[in-house]
C-alpha cells in the first residue's frame, strides 16, 4: 500500500514516515502545496493524508486534484483542533475521514487500516481469490489454507496483482507501486521479473495454480486465463 503524506511540518512528516513504514507501508511525502499537486498530478497512491494548512495554498483545494487523478485513493484529512467548518467542508468535499492533531500514531494506523478495507477491499480484511487468501491486517498469505512465506516487496506484487486482476499491470507501475515514486527514473525494470520468478515459485510449492500471465513486452495480468 502506497500513501502520501501531505504535511507542512518535517518533524510531524518524519515521525509519521517512520511510523508507517515499520507497518510495511510505502510513504512519499510532500510539505508544499506545490508539491504535494505535483506528486497527486503524476503518481498514484492508496492512501493520502493531507493536513489542510499547507505553504503556498489551500488543502481544500487539493481534494478536487485528488478526485481527479487518484479517484480510488482513500483520503484521510488531518485538521486542527479549532478548524470544525474545514473538516466539514473537506468530508463534503469527498475526504473519507479527518484526524485532529494531536494525535497518537496508533490511532492514525487504525483508521489507515480502516480506509484500506473499506476503499479496496469491501470492508473485509481478508482478499480471496480461489485457493489464495490474504489477510490485509497481518500482512500473512495462504496457500490452500497453508500459510506461505513471502518477503515483503512479493507480498505487495501479490497484493496489487489481485486487487488489479484481470488488468495488464506494466513493470513500471509494479514498481512504482511497490519501491516507490522515484524508481520511475529506472533505466530498465528487469529486477521485477526476479520477483514475480520467486513469487510463482513460492506459490507453486504450495500447490497453487499459477495466475501470472506474461505480457511480452509490457508487463503481467493476474488471471484465470
Amino acid at each position: 500500500m502506497k500513501i502520501l503524506i501531505i504535511e507542512d511540518e518535517k518533524e510531524l512528516v518524519g515521525t509519521i514516515k517512520k511510523f508507517l513504514e515499520s507497518e510495511g507501508f510505502l510513504c512519499e511525502t510532500a510539505c508544499t502545496y506545490n508539491e504535494a499537486e505535483d506528486s497527486l498530478s503524476v503518481f498514484s497512491y492508496d492512501i493520502i493524508i493531507l493536513d489542510l494548512t499547507l505553504p503556498g495554498g489551500d488543502g481544500l483545494d487539493l481534494i478536487n486534484l485528488i478526485k481527479e487523478r487518484n479517484r480510488q485513493a482513500g483520503l484521510l484529512i488531518v485538521s486542527a483542533k479549532n478548524s470544525l467548518d474545514d473538516k466539514i467542508k473537506g468530508l463534503d468535499m469527498g475526504a473519507d475521514d479527518y484526524i485532529t492533531k494531536p494525535f497518537h500514531l496508533a490511532e492514525l494506523n487504525s483508521r489507515i487500516k480502516s480506509l484500506v478495507r473499506r476503499r479496496h477491499f469491501d470492508g473485509t480484511n481478508e482478499l480471496v481469490f480461489n485457493e489464495i487468501r490474504v489477510n490485509i491486517d497481518s500482512g500473512e498469505v495462504f496457500i490452500n489454507d497453508s500459510m506461505i512465506d513471502l518477503t515483503r516487496k512479493e507480498y505487495e506484487i501479490l497484493l496489487y496483482l489481485i486487487v488489479n486482476k484481470n488488468k495488464v499491470i506494466t513493470r513500471e507501475a509494479i514498481a512504482e507501486h511497490v519501491w516507490g515514486d522515484n524508481i520511475s527514473y529506472s533505466d530498465n525494470f528487469d529486477f521485477i521479473y526476479s520477483h514475480i520468478k520467486n513469487l510463482r515459485k513460492k506459490i507453486e510449492q504450495k500447490s497453487g495454480k499459477d495466475y501470472l500471465n506474461n505480457i511480452y513486452g509490457i508487463g503481467y495480468k493476474f488471471s484465470e486465463k
